[in-house]
């Protein structure tokens, strides 16, 4: 609870600098307060509980969450202060944004009432919203701002449909009255609808098969950040609320739910994987690359006991080697209109530092050793086949090698072709992000239960 009013508290702050002319250490002291925030958060300052009457809940599971999501925003912040840096006027309002967006993360995954998980996903929703446009003078961002708040709301009008239908079979709002009701007596079963409009309402928000339709698009138009906050922080607070959920909700992970999700996954993982190899333009890659990796992400929902360790290990790694590889993209494309893949040509030689960044985010993403990508497949595959679904990981594994084929046609640009024209010099933020992203990636792949044991 403290931790979301210290977040909200910030962003106001953010917006209190720009009232007092101090734009250039917005960036700067919204990093300080990030990571204060997050040595609090896992401080054993930080009182677990309920509050408010339930509305929030904070144990370890929460906050094992709500600190990588913290990490995330700091990094997004940090690429901030250069990428906006032609539009100092309006840094303030980008960087507040995303830490309020983060305030509603934090809600998501905390909750102990609908309403208040309502609220959170709304808060997330409006910033993405709002940056999914910020680009005004572009038709494409004006698009994209379009289509994801249409089929955004869309998603939150089905979920809060489901959440009445809840209401009205069990006459609360409040998680633990709902699950002790569902776990002791009869109830409607209309409950069971309104428990399937969640999920479907949520894969909306994660972007699974067939609810992914409108990722490409909005990928594509968003600003290059923005497009690397959706594939990062938004999806991996989108999937590990929907975790909770799942196991809040449903009183028995029945058969024909289990078939729901492995349909959905392999859907994901298969569709995400074969048309990414035919896109040639990177953002839209990332995007079906990002529908792929849901799909991975989806399967820890089958998963009995470690559920959630499992899911913070791979979304640890999954949003570390997005963040170093949008890092060097963001620096690659900075006021190029051409988002192919050519754009990498030559840059191995011309930047070897960064392209080793690439390499080695790519292959994480691939699942190669001894990347943390590949540890974090191995453990879902583990429990996954103690599920009994072995269909599922032959699946994956088809996938993750489909996977190996567009991942590589960057590494191949980057290394084997000429360079169509000459890089400057990259901005030393840019750098040294991705170079500590990049060790981060090998570290938790070398020492995994520094993730694995953070939930007990």
């Amino acid at each position: 609870m403290n931790t979301l009013i210290a977040i909200s508290g910030l962003g106001i702050v953010c917006m209190l600098l720009e009232m007092f002319n101090f734009r250039k250490g917005i960036v700067p002291i919204t990093i300080l307060g990030l990571l204060a925030i997050l040595g609090y958060n896992i401080s054993i300052n930080n009182p677990l509980g309920s509050y408010l009457n339930n509305m929030m809940i904070v144990d370890r599971k929460s906050v094992a969450f709500s600190s990588l999501f913290i990490v995330i925003t700091t990094f997004i912040v940090a690429m901030s202060g250069e990428f906006y840096k032609d539009r100092q006027s309006k840094i303030s309002d980008f960087v507040a944004i995303k830490v309020f967006m983060l305030a509603g993360g934090v809600a998501m995954i905390s909750f102990g009432n609908l309403a208040m998980f309502f609220l959170g996903i709304e808060v997330l929703s409006i910033s993405l919203y709002v940056l999914a446009a910020s680009n005004r003078l572009s038709l494409k961002s004006n698009e994209a701002g379009m289509k994801y708040f249409l089929m955004g709301s869309f998603a939150s009008g089905i979920i809060l449909f489901g959440i009445v239908l809840i209401y009205g079979a069990t006459g609360s709002f409040d998680l633990a009255k709902i699950y002790q009701i569902v776990h002791t007596v009869n109830f409607p079963q209309w409950y069971f609808i309104g428990v399937i409009m969640m999920v479907i309402g949520m894969l909306f928000k994660i972007a699974t098969v067939p609810f992914h339709f409108w990722a490409p698009d909005v990928y594509e138009g968003s600003p290059s950040l923005t497009t690397a906050t959706m594939s990062t922080l938004a999806k991996v607070i989108a999937v590990a609320t929907l975790l909770k959920l799942s196991n809040s909700l449903i009183p028995f992970h029945t058969y024909t739910f289990e078939v729901i999700i492995v349909v959905v996954s392999i859907a994901s993982m298969l569709v995400g994987n074969i048309m990414a190899l035919r896109q040639n333009n990177v953002k839209r890659m990332l995007a079906f690359s990002g529908v792929s990796h849901a799909g991975f992400m989806l399967m820890t929902l089958l998963i009995a006991n470690q559920a959630e360790n499992i899911l913070l290990y791979y979304a640890t790694s999954y949003a570390i080697s997005g963040l170093a590889l949008f890092a060097v993209v963001l620096y690659v494309m900075k006021d190029k209109e051409n988002e192919t893949i050519d754009i990498f040509n030559g840059f191995g030689k011309s930047n070897p530092l960064l392209a080793a960044v690439v390499t080695s985010s790519l292959l994480s993403m691939a699942g190669i050793p001894i990347f943390s990508g590949f540890f974090a497949k191995l453990f879902v595959f583990n429990q996954i086949i103690q599920s009994g679904w072995i269909v599922l990981v032959i699946v994956a594994v088809i996938a993750s090698i489909i996977s190996v084929g567009y991942y590589f046609k960057i590494i191949l640009a980057m290394y084997t072709k000429e360079a169509n024209e000459t890089f400057s010099k990259a901005p030393i933020v840019y750098q040294i992000i991705a170079v500590l992203l990049m060790l981060c990636t090998v570290a938790i792949g070398l020492v995994p239960n520094a993730i694995l044991n953070l939930i007990r």
